[in-house]
């Protein structure tokens, strides 16, 4: 069996794999809700979603770095990676040991992409169309409601020392599109750093500080009040603008919740 993975790399299986290790967080937590959990063998110490996973797979390290003798040893079928989570240096030495597929995700369309050819690759293809159709759902359902209001400008902070934040080219500015936010950085790229004192935050009506990668916790938010006295600054759930796969369900919910009350 032939497939193509979302950099357009060819995958040759023999069948449907049967021993899966997954280097990211997010496409952990869809193998899990496409009904795959016995066949995950390897995750890593970020995948967190079921909270019980850890303690029932083999854990092989972080995103950026891994165990490969570890991996080499669970005799995986395939290995699921990302271009953005994980190195390139780690894919190309993980090549040795089984196919790898690697995903490519900047909108939610890419998502559903990735949805659908899991659900070929390891035959789960009703349940991937049943979630494809689910999100498709909580997004016209928002989508509907949110229409009607003016767009919020917002700066998305990713980091701290030194400041970062997401612009564009990236799946949180594409979520923060989704929930009909305007991302002040939207002329730049990717994860620029920046200074407190950019005249791009002076444009945003809301600061956002992410409660992942960086942890910014409500002490952050008072020193950031010091600056910013007229602004709105929250801690909002990282994962729901940057987890994708069957997370975006309850993305659409939380926006709903948060920017539709």
């Amino acid at each position: 069996m032939i497939y193509h993975d979302q950099l357009n790399r060819i995958i040759e299986l023999k069948q449907s794999p049967n021993r899966i290790v997954s280097l990211v967080p997010s496409q952990t937590e869809l193998l899990v809700d496409l009904g795959l959990i016995d066949q995950i063998v390897g995750v890593t110490k970020f995948c967190i979603h079921p909270s019980s996973l850890r303690k029932t797979k083999s854990v092989v390290g972080g995103t950026k770095q891994i165990g490969f003798e570890k991996i080499k040893a669970l005799q995986p079928d395939i290995i699921l990676c990302n271009k953005e989570e994980n190195t390139k240096e780690m894919i190309d030495k993980l090549k040795s040991i089984a196919p790898i597929h690697i995903s490519d995700i900047y909108t939610v369309e890419d998502c559903l992409e990735l949805i659908k050819t899991y659900g070929q690759i390891f035959n789960k293809s009703n349940e991937a169309s049943r979630l494809v159709n689910a999100i498709k759902t909580e997004k016209e359902a928002f989508h509907s409601q949110r229409s009607r209001s003016n767009k919020m400008k917002v700066a998305y902070f990713i980091w701290k020392n030194p400041f970062m934040v997401a612009a564009s080219n990236t799946f949180i500015h594409s979520m923060l599109n989704e929930a009909h936010l305007f991302n002040v950085f939207e002329d730049e790229e990717r994860y620029p750093e920046i200074q407190l004192d950019h005249p791009k935050i002076k444009e945003a009506d809301c600061i956002f500080l992410s409660s992942e990668p960086y942890p910014f916790k409500e002490k952050d938010i008072e020193e950031f009040k010091k600056q910013f006295p007229s602004k709105k600054i929250m801690i909002v759930d990282g994962e729901m603008f940057s987890w994708y796969g069957s997370r975006i369900c309850k993305s659409y919910r939380y926006f709903k919740s948060y920017f539709l009350a």
